[in-house]
């Protein structure tokens, strides 16, 4: 089991060239999005992560407000790369933005004081756990992501156009597809550099 496992892990890669197309239903989508949520690990059992999918419509929606928001800040002269950037994940098929409640991280900050500094560095460990579970899961399933960090500045309009509660915090935004071209080669450092074993 355990090399079926690191076989899955290998399969994950952050590709960027991606379609309007799916390999599985949205219904499979939803279904990998729910049992990941339902059963990454949280510290003290918080279950703070949230999570949004958004298909259609609303993918495009996501990044055209994104579009908009980097157009107000990014030189002109130095916006094509930005646009083609853009353009590269909205052709994906639909984008799973990832959140924590920051009502329950607080709460129990004021539930657990000798521990509340820590409380918002364990939600992000806890965060980066889902975010791999289901991005595993979908290159299991045939379909590529990679994962964005355009937050905060498109928190306010997200929250806004979705209709999302005010304590929600934006972490990361994972656009999904079928891949149109595999990922591209990676190097790796070697293990015994960043592995110590003692026996």
């Amino acid at each position: 089991m355990a090399n079926e496992f690191l076989t899955l892990a290998k399969k994950r890669r952050t590709i960027y060239t991606l379609s309007k197309e799916s390999t599985v239903p949205d219904d499979k989508i939803r279904e990998i999005v729910y049992e990941a949520v339902k059963h990454t690990p949280s510290s003290f059992n918080s279950q703070s992560a949230r999570a949004v999918v958004l298909f259609g419509k609303h993918h495009d929606k996501l990044w055209e407000i994104t579009t908009q928001v980097l157009k107000a800040i990014v030189p002109e002269d130095q916006f094509a790369s930005t646009q083609k950037r853009m353009d590269g994940f909205r052709a994906a098929y639909g984008t799973i933005l990832y959140f924590e409640d920051m009502a329950v991280i607080e709460a129990l900050q004021a539930q657990f004081p000798t521990y509340q500094e820590r409380f918002p560095t364990w939600a992000q460990q806890s965060s980066g756990m889902l975010q791999y579970v289901i991005w595993t899961a979908l290159a299991n399933e045939g379909l590529g992501a990679s994962l964005q960090h355009y937050n905060p500045l498109i928190d306010e309009q997200v929250r806004a156009e979705w209709s999302l509660p005010e304590t929600w915090e934006l972490i990361a935004q994972m656009p999904f597809g079928k891949p149109t071209a595999p990922p591209g080669d990676k190097e790796f450092k070697p293990l015994e550099e960043r592995v110590k074993i003692y026996t």
